[in-house]
């Protein structure tokens, strides 16, 4: 049984300044192949589609498609800001190794 990615609190109540669900809209969270060290996240606003894992808070949701699930196993996706910027972060377990820009990982 995979533990399924957690949401701070934090990134919820960015999705609700930015106002997301107002919108209709949710923070998708995806895993792709590609970037300096084999894999990317994608990270943008969209809808709700049918093998998405949804977590929700304050009424605000994040979304996880099925084929990014197991890359994101017990993964902490988190809003920081920084000197660099303001921006939404995963923490993952399960990545070996990353690079500087905070985007790209391997397994």
């Amino acid at each position: 049984m995979q533990i399924p990615p957690k949401v701070t609190n934090r990134a919820f109540e960015r999705l609700a300044e930015i106002g997301a669900s107002d919108q209709g809209q949710a923070l998708r969270v995806a895993v792709e192949g590609g970037g300096c060290s084999g894999f990317q996240y994608e990270i943008k606003l969209d809808t709700v589609k049918d093998d998405d894992l949804v977590l929700e808070g304050g009424g605000e949701k994040v979304l996880v498609d099925s084929v990014s699930l197991p890359f994101l196993a017990d993964a902490v996706i988190d809003f920081t800001e920084e000197l660099i910027g303001a921006r939404f972060v995963i923490n993952n377990p399960n990545a070996t190794s990353s690079c500087g820009c905070g985007t790209s990982f391997s397994m």
